[in-house]
């Protein structure tokens, strides 16, 4: 099979006062980047990314950013075939930056629940060393919510470890911390010193039916939410970045179930917890969502246009 030679340049910012870049600089250039590369004809994004690895001698391929030459946007599928873009293929080029210090989706997502559930649990133990009268016993409801809301977490844990497949292998290092403190601080710590306080609503909770009500939302909302996350991963094959038109499960009526059910399962913690920073968090979370999940409706009209049925409510029916 023939190969073919790929021009490589720097993705870097132009001072140009006539010619303004819309797009950043690298945080580094690639000090080793070689002018030109061979590679085979039918040579993917990874490919690519790994060679560059290997002449710059940059340990983590991962780190590296392909983009397109004349949309100066990142080439997201790893797997695509350099052959199959067009503007790569015109132009014999791609623009390349350096990501910097990567980290897998799948440890990061570990990482940022697991501290919902560890907050949880210390504030449950720390009580009497934390509230005033706080060594009196907790609430039905209060013990209702701790159970609602580690076991979301649990559940979250274990899809993204055996259920899960991701289009991308790292993101950078950063993010981790960026997106840890909003499960940590919101959902974790601020949440559980609210509701597990003495005084809190949930503590002094005395109607029952409300607790019930939130609990068969919650299960309602689990069980669809795993349900659409076991459909999404079985529409992909392990270790790719194909997509297909999903159907069921919800998706005939939004285009992200999965946020929907989400939703639900969260406002039925909020009415068996009574607790307002509960509402605060997935008020805060939905609203990032809703920003995913148009995304997602832009790129299924894109990728498979008319053989995709357009959705008009992204998320959630008759709202949003």
């Amino acid at each position: 099979m023939a190969n073919t030679t790929l021009k490589l340049t720097n993705r870097s910012i132009d001072t140009s006062a006539n010619h303004p870049s819309p797009y950043p600089a690298p945080k580094q250039p690639i000090k080793r980047l070689p002018t030109t590369v061979d590679l085979p004809a039918d040579a993917t994004v990874d490919d690519l990314k790994a060679v560059i690895a290997k002449e710059a001698k940059i340990s983590d391929f991962n780190r590296i950013g392909i983009y397109d030459p004349t949309t100066k946007k990142t080439l997201k599928n790893r797997k695509a075939r350099l052959a199959d873009e067009p503007n790569v293929s015109a132009a014999n080029e791609v623009l390349v930056k350096d990501l910097g210090p990567q980290i897998g989706w799948r440890t990061v997502f570990v990482i940022e629940y697991f501290g919902p559930i560890l907050f949880h649990a210390l504030v449950v133990a720390a009580r009497p060393y934390i509230y005033k009268n706080g060594d009196s016993d907790m609430s039905t409801t209060q013990w209702l919510a701790f159970g609602m809301i580690v076991a979301h977490f649990v559940k979250r844990e274990i899809e993204t470890l055996f259920v899960h497949k991701f289009s991308a292998n790292t993101m950078p290092v950063s993010n981790v911390f960026k997106n840890s403190f909003f499960y940590w601080a919101l959902s974790g710590l601020l949440c559980a010193v609210s509701i597990y306080n003495p005084n809190s609503l949930a503590a002094r909770a005395d109607k029952p039916a409300f607790d019930l009500v939130g609990l068969a939302l919650y299960l309602f909302g689990e069980t669809g939410n795993a349900l659409v996350h076991l459909y999404l991963s079985s529409l992909r094959s392990t270790g790719g970045t194909e997509r297909k038109i999903p159907s069921g499960y919800g998706f005939a009526i939004v285009t992200c179930p999965n946020y929907m059910y989400e939703i639900l399962s969260w406002v039925g913690i909020i009415i068996a917890s009574r607790d307002w920073t509960v509402a605060l968090f997935i008020s805060i979370g939905a609203a990032q969502m809703f920003t995913w999940a148009k995304g997602k409706e832009r790129a299924y009209r894109k990728e498979f246009g008319d053989k995709y049925k357009k959705k008009r409510f992204v998320m959630l029916p008759g709202l949003l």
